[in-house]
């Protein structure tokens, strides 16, 4: 469904500039693979809190809280 809203707005924008979206249809890898590095460092930091949260909660674990 996010797929074709987002082709729908670019035929949208095709029809209304069409430089601009032809520009965005030739930038857009490059974007995404400038984001690339900024979404795996996101992952890594994810995992070292989801770690940490898990230390900190392994003695409730273990006397048997369920949470």
């Amino acid at each position: 469904m996010k797929a074709l809203l987002l082709f729908v707005a670019w035929c949208l924008l095709l029809v209304l500039a069409w430089p601009v979206a032809l520009l965005v249809l030739l930038l857009a890898p490059l974007v995404w693979l400038l984001s690339l590095p900024l979404r795996l460092l996101g992952i890594g930091i994810d995992a070292v809190f989801a770690l940490v949260k898990a230390l900190l909660m392994l003695p409730a674990r273990l006397l048997g809280h369920r949470g």
